[in-house]
């Protein structure tokens, strides 16, 4: 096996316990008004947050199993959207009748399959999405965030800390390498040079990406940092030392998820 192999299996099985983790939480919501919560993200409840991962790991089973497939899912929803239904509309829409346990056995056992069909592709191969194509690792990637972003939401609803995993590196990975994209999604020119970021992880682990003598950095803990590129914070809402006038642009713009540029929660949103 080669380190590449390696790695995207190590990927998987984290991608495969962020799922478990979830499962876990909303596995303790009670039939009535723990799923029916209304949460900070868009007033999602839990069962909103769990149909929208379940809708989008369907169609990423179908991504990775048939191309031409996935193509016509991606056709519908996109004409739906094109139509001004919500994203979160399409999801009830489509698990309309199925209560909170039955949807979460459900995107349970797909998340699962899903973990499974990714750990068998080589790491490069690429494969269809919303955008250019993706490559496998990049896929899981922002499979991982995304459970993570929508579990972060239902975490916040619940008033519960949350523990901080070593899984947050692939999260922060993400952010990191969409700074270009953060920009250009908003239709403005990226700065000419990425400011230096460095993140605390949890157990004392240090994580390091660009020069540290840049003009303009980040520095902070790996939980704050990807609250803000998740935009499930305001900045200035978490502990980050933001410094240049390029890092402090990115880091009210950041998002690291495909789809129209969007904003997160204002500052006072979340109290520090």
């Amino acid at each position: 096996m080669t380190d590449e192999t390696a790695a995207m299996h190590a990927l998987c099985e984290d991608l495969r316990a962020e799922c478990t983790g979830l499962d876990a939480l909303v596995s303790g919501l009670d039939a009535g008004p723990g799923w029916g919560l209304k949460t900070r993200f868009h007033g999602w409840t839990p069962w909103d947050e769990i149909a929208h991962l379940h809708l989008f790991d369907r169609l990423a089973l179908r991504a990775v199993a048939d191309r031409d497939d996935f193509m016509r899912g991606r056709g519908d929803i996109g004409q739906q959207l094109a139509r001004g239904t919500e994203v979160s509309a399409i999801a009830r829409t489509t698990f309309a009748g199925l209560d909170g346990p039955a949807l979460a056995a459900r995107w349970r056992a797909d998340a699962q399959a899903l973990a499974s069909a990714l750990a068998a592709l080589e790491p490069k191969a690429r494969l269809p999405w919303f955008g250019p194509d993706m490559s496998a690792r990049s896929f899981a990637t922002a499979r991982l965030m995304e459970t993570w972003a929508h579990g972060q939401d239902i975490w916040d609803a619940l008033g519960r800390p949350r523990p901080a995993s070593s899984r947050l590196a692939h999260i922060a990975q993400l952010g990191v390498i969409t700074f270009r994209w953060s920009f250009q999604n908003r239709g403005l020119p990226p700065p000419a040079a990425a400011p230096a970021v460095e993140l605390e992880g949890p157990a004392g682990a240090v994580w390091r990406w660009g020069d540290a003598s840049a003009d303009g950095w980040v520095r902070g803990s790996a939980l704050d940092f990807c609250l803000v590129v998740t935009q499930r914070r305001h900045v200035l809402d978490t502990a980050l030392e933001v410094r240049g006038d390029s890092a402090r642009e990115w880091m009210s713009i950041a998002q690291c998820f495909a789809g129209p540029a969007a904003s997160g929660p204002p500052p006072g949103s979340f109290p520090r």
